[in-house]
């Protein structure tokens, strides 16, 4: 007799640097058991990466590194799963983080996506993310990072979008808003803002997204980010234009000015700073904005209205 279909598949791309791959798998498939279905994307060169017996079900190893973005999609492609998880090789789900979202995915028929408080993983008391919001410069923003944890007894509430450190997906809604020929994650963007496009998109479809402060991860930060230097930087500035370029329509050339103003500021702080890479990063950014923004600029409104947009930023200083 086949086995029946997973409920839950669990995608984990990785390039083999992080010291927490192995903990990761551990921590998902103790949330899972067995009927979860575990898929890791190795992207490593050579021969790929050692992992523990028992650990993932399946092992996808494409022979190059396709970019968080296109690892991930490769991963839900071979996903049979009604709902996705994505989580990123150095984030370890703690107990009850399964439950927690699939009940809030279950009592919310509307909501696409649900995370839990990623927490700091050396100063676990503070968060390093309660998903997604837009600060008063159009600057995607972690909600709550750096801050005191919410309590985990509080009850789910609404947000702009997950972030792809630690999420859960309904499946119908990711492949609603799949890009035509691709996944729902736009390759082109690689990582950074790329979970954010794909809020956005989501958002634009009708559904909304869930923080659950019952479940709870810990997030170790960008282990390959800051691999990338100054590359880290070029695709956070270039990635960000191109998104908002799709999101806002015509009203993001009357928005440009208030962007390169918050560009520059970010630009002088770097350099009063002597952290050369990143302002060497902002200026690499805005040639990748330049280069791209024809494939992403559209005329017409906003793909999500202004007052809905409105309800998800925030003032802040960063």
């Amino acid at each position: 007799m086949s086995r029946p279909a997973p409920r839950v598949s669990a995608v984990v791309p990785t390039l083999g640097r992080s010291s927490l791959l192995a903990e990761c798998l551990a921590a998902l498939r103790r949330e899972g058991g067995d009927d979860l279905e575990l898929i890791v994307v190795d992207q490593s060169a050579g021969a790929g990466v050692e992992l523990p017996a028992g650990l993932a079900g399946r092992v996808l190893r494409p022979g190059r590194n396709l970019g968080f973005a296109g690892g991930t999609n490769l991963g839900i492609a071979a996903a049979a799963g009604e709902l996705v998880a994505m989580v990123n090789d150095d984030a370890v789900v703690e107990p009850g983080w399964l439950a927690a979202l699939t009940a809030a995915l279950d009592g919310r028929p509307g909501a696409a996506a649900a995370q839990g408080v990623n927490l700091d993983l050396g100063r676990p008391a503070l968060a390093d993310g309660c998903g997604m919001g837009w600060n008063g410069a159009w600057q995607a923003v972690q909600l709550g990072h750096r801050e005191p944890a919410p309590p985990a007894g509080e009850p789910p509430r609404e947000i702009f979008g997950v972030s792809a450190t630690a999420a859960l997906f309904r499946r119908a809604a990711l492949d609603r808003v799949a890009l035509l020929g691709g996944g729902p994650l736009d390759e082109r963007l690689g990582s950074y803002y790329e979970d954010v496009d794909l809020a956005c998109r989501l958002r634009a479809a009708g559904y909304v997204a869930l923080v659950v402060p019952a479940a709870r991860a810990r997030h170790a930060g960008s282990t390959t980010g800051r691999a990338l230097g100054w590359r880290r930087w070029a695709a956070l500035y270039g990635n960000r234009h191109l998104v908002l370029a799709r999101l806002l329509g015509s009203g993001y050339w009357r928005r440009l000015p208030l962007l390169l103003a918050r560009d520059l500021q970010d630009l002088a702080r770097a350099l009063l700073a002597g952290r050369g890479g990143a302002a060497l990063g902002v200026l690499a950014g805005w040639g990748r904005a330049l280069r791209h923004l024809p494939a992403y600029a559209r005329r017409g409104a906003p793909a999500v209205p202004l007052p809905e947009l409105a309800r998800f930023r925030i003032t802040s200083p960063r």
